[in-house]
């Protein structure tokens, strides 16, 4: 549904119905993004759009709308700029601008992942074009979303950092090492967190023949591998997408546990 025909919603006649995490995103997305609006923005603001009574049931839908099951499709990258717009604001709770980032990270990365998971053959189900445009639609929000780094939980700073990696430059490399000193003393190597934020900062030395000798050692220990073949900068982001998605499976049961 174009949302662009739709008036602008206000406090006073935004639908009150559906789970509280479709409210909160609605207010969010309504201050924050103005119209014309992604199309996966009716799910927030369509009232058709609301058979849910349950906060997991609508998340999944509604990031599956933005990235379709881990695919790239034509209206990918214009939905990346809701989960941008969830990731800056603090009324999102820290577990779910941690997925924003997460999704953000994932969309960046789906054509290296799927080439190391699929070769030598071609992956199924790409969309080159689709691909390139979400990637780069990621790389225009990562300035704005790594200028909160002081003012973000420890959760949202490891995904955070995926972005830095994905996107380096020559002053978010240099910066990542001060700012994980905390994660190293506090996560010992063989820990998830304390793997991942290691792996990061190999991945941010840019050293080709130490990534991919770590990446070896990581994969024979307990990661899922990919062929020896795969070009250099696919396989250390597919091992760096499995920590991720690790580290906040991990961070998601401690909270769960509280």
């Amino acid at each position: 549904m174009n949302t662009s025909a739709e008036p602008e919603p206000t406090r006073s006649n935004a639908f009150a119905s559906g789970p509280p995490v479709r409210q909160l995103f609605r207010d969010v997305i309504a201050d924050r993004l103005p119209s014309p609006r992604p199309p996966q923005a009716a799910m927030l603001f369509d009232a058709e759009a609301d058979p849910y009574r349950d906060d997991q049931l609508f998340l999944g839908d509604f990031y599956n709308e933005i990235l379709h099951q881990d695919t790239c499709q034509p209206a990918t990258a214009g939905g990346l700029a809701l989960l941008a717009a969830l990731a800056v604001d603090d009324r999102i709770p820290a577990r779910h601008r941690f997925q924003a980032v997460d999704l953000l990270f994932s969309a960046a990365t789906v054509a290296d992942r799927h080439l190391a998971e699929a070769w030598p053959a071609t992956p199924q189900h790409t969309g080159p074009d689709s691909e390139t445009r979400a990637r780069s639609a990621v790389q225009a929000h990562v300035p704005h979303l790594l200028a909160r780094w002081s003012a973000e939980c420890p959760a949202v700073r490891l995904a955070l950092t995926g972005l830095a990696v994905v996107f380096p430059t020559d002053r978010t490399l240099p910066a990542l090492t001060p700012r994980l000193q905390t994660f190293l003393h506090q996560h010992p190597q063989g820990t998830d967190i304390g793997d991942y934020v290691r792996f990061a900062l190999v991945l941010a030395a840019q050293d080709e023949d130490q990534t991919l000798t770590v990446t070896e050692k990581l994969t024979d220990a307990y990661w899922r591998g990919t062929a020896r073949g795969v070009p250099t900068r696919a396989r250390p982001l597919h091992l760096l997408g499995q920590m991720l998605t690790k580290v906040g499976a991990a961070l998601t049961l401690s909270r769960a546990k509280q």
